[in-house]
């Protein structure tokens, strides 16, 4: 593709602008993701070097160290203890005893039962007593996989605390060697409300994000190695057990066999994409024309406008959207409606029809959305400089040339990170099309699949479905998860990286 120079690109036709732009952006997309994977591939060399620089560090400190300096690589906080910090030593101390009863008493069992997550399922046995087979419970590969990835959270936290310990060990030696004075324990204290306190104020939040959200994102892309589902649930019915990639050869489709789970991510996905891109911009661009027109000189009764807007997103849209389902049903009020005028002589197919319940969930999906984009829209408006507009007016620039040389940009540089999270949330979007349609009409092409696909099912949809059903396969909405992250993760790394807050960040400062 040709590449053109600033003073070229000025040179060409609108039409040629607009084509230059779009071959760019399509030509930046590979690019992006080589880039991506190249930083990926920086990153894991970084890290394989600071931790190289880190085990040497351990080396020299044992070598160099006093006996104080080697015992903590054994006794965690015996050279705090030694040298007076008796805060921190015992802080160590504790850690280090907590750590070793954990792995004795339980941590042990949960690390050893991961390979297999569970060896003896339940079993029915006689009760000697009642005369009775009873069914008797043992393994519980639930369990064993959830304990077994919070034990190698701990014992990552345990090691990290352990090199952290023979650093401060190294730090007082070194301290003390220079003629200086350690810090007492109340001058820890201190330092945790003053110079330290933002350490302070993280630690909380930190360990709830890794205990609520990290462990359970690990746990759920585990889930998707394994067969966990409605007939091994893991303790009542069967163990679950490790399967490696089968499942995800199964969904896209890299195995000889059932092609069906392949054939509606295919489908599903083209579709989540086409309704994620519809839904974002006509919101975006709708509610920036209403937003325009309400603010318009002239316009009377704008709050009252406005206040008509929000009442359509003050309303719960379990409520809304149900009503409005049934109100575009076969024998509902629309139809019904056109009838008694004459204006259609059989109902039309809105839930029935492929391609008219695509486009009726997109119509509603603006209904819904434009009171949000106006809302948002109507103060970024307000913040527009009036000189802008009198220059250009002056200049002799029509209302289209002012809106594509001013407004638009300015609203792109400004709202360009919320069009992105407004995309994903969209690709997420359960609340629509579940309470819509339920993915109806169903696709009978894809709904050999588990949780009979739909033509309006989007990935996230799909997921509930294959989770609630009666097979209730969650190993395979596990995949579908990371796949939805993947696909998100990509367009968002492109994206983001093409937009004109990032790239020219200084245009409107």
């Amino acid at each position: 593709m040709t590449h053109y120079s600033d003073l070229e690109f000025l040179k060409l036709s609108r039409g040629q602008k607009i084509g230059y732009k779009t071959a760019s952006f399509f030509r930046s997309i590979p690019i992006g993701i080589a880039n991506f994977f190249k930083k990926i591939g920086l990153g894991i060399g970084k890290g394989c070097k600071a931790v190289g620089r880190e085990i040497a560090d351990i080396g020299r400190t044992f070598r160099d160290g006093d006996i104080h300096t080697k015992m903590s690589f054994f006794i965690m906080g015996w050279g705090n203890l030694a040298r007076g910090q008796i805060l921190r030593g015992l802080m160590f101390l504790l850690f280090e005893i907590v750590f070793i009863g954990y792995m004795v008493l339980t941590g042990g069992y949960w690390l050893s039962m991961l390979p297999t997550l569970g060896t003896k399922g339940p079993v029915k046995e006689l009760d000697p007593i009642l005369d009775v087979f009873v069914t008797k419970y043992y393994d519980n590969s639930f369990k064993i996989l959830l304990y077994g990835v919070l034990t190698l959270f701990f014992i990552a936290a345990f090691i990290y605390t352990w090199r952290v310990n023979i650093k401060q060990n190294k730090l007082a030696e070194q301290i003390l060697k220079s003629g200086k004075k350690l810090k007492s324990g109340r001058e820890d204290l201190r330092s945790m409300v003053d110079d330290k306190f933002h350490k302070t104020l993280l630690a909380l939040p930190m360990t709830g994000i890794i205990v609520f959200t990290v462990l359970p994102i690990v746990f759920m892309i585990l889930v998707a190695f394994t067969n966990y589902d409605g007939t091994h649930d893991g303790y009542y019915s069967n163990l679950f057990t490790w399967v490696g990639l089968d499942n995800f050869n199964t969904l896209l489709g890299w195995s000889s066999g059932n092609k069906a789970y392949s054939a509606a991510f295919g489908e599903i996905l083209t579709w989540t994409l086409i309704w994620a891109f519809f839904a974002t911009f006509t919101n975006y661009f709708l509610g920036m024309m209403v937003a325009m027109l309400i603010n318009k000189k002239g316009i009377r009764l704008k709050k009252v406008w406005r206040t008509v807007l929000v009442l359509t997103i003050a309303v719960p849209q379990f409520i809304s959207l149900l009503y409005v389902s049934k109100m575009f049903a076969k024998n509902g009020l629309i139809n019904q409606g056109l009838m008694s005028l004459g204006w259609i002589t059989q109902a039309l197919p809105f839930w029935e029809d492929a391609t008219w319940a695509r486009i009726t969930v997109i119509l509603i999906n603006i209904w819904i959305g434009i009171p949000y984009l106006m809302l948002i829209t109507t103060g970024i408006l307000m913040n527009i400089p009036q000189d802008l507009y009198e220059s250009a007016r002056i200049d002799g620039a029509n209302a289209w040339q002012q809106y594509s040389k001013i407004t638009l940009p300015y609203m792109l540089f400004v709202t360009g990170p919320y069009l992105l999270t407004s995309f994903t949330g969209n690709m997420n979007n359960f609340n629509v099309i579940y309470l819509l349609t339920g993915g109806a009409p169903t696709n009978p092409a894809a709904s050999t699949a588990a949780g009979s696909v739909g033509y309006t099912d989007l990935l996230i949809t799909w997921l509930f479905k294959i989770t609630t059903g009666a097979e209730s396969k969650y190993y395979m909405a596990s995949v579908v998860g990371i796949m939805v992250f993947v696909v998100v993760a990509l367009i968002s790394l492109v994206v983001y990286s093409a937009m004109p807050s990032i790239k020219n960040e200084e245009d409107f400062q």
